[in-house]
């Protein structure tokens, strides 16, 4: 998946998010805002994990992201395209 993907759709992916990452409060998303450097840097403090454990799982969450297409901003496009 791109990450302009998840930036531009932030709204849509916070609730992802916090879903993989329960540690991350709310304050704490809105903070990240969308910003890839930023969520690691989240999942650092709150986890206590190394930069690239951080870069790992998020790669891992985009994967699974991608491959579930759930991604309502998707769905929405495809369904006007068929109207």
């Amino acid at each position: 998946m791109n990450w302009d993907r998840v930036q531009g759709n932030w709204k849509q992916f916070k609730g992802r998010v916090q879903q993989q990452w329960g540690k991350l409060t709310d304050d704490n998303i809105d903070v990240i805002d969308g910003q890839r450097e930023m969520l690691a840097g989240k999942l650092q403090e709150s986890y206590g994990i190394t930069k690239d454990e951080a870069e790992r799982q998020i790669r891992d969450w985009e994967r699974s992201v991608g491959e579930s297409g759930e991604d309502s901003v998707g769905d929405v496009r495809k369904n006007a395209k068929s109207w």
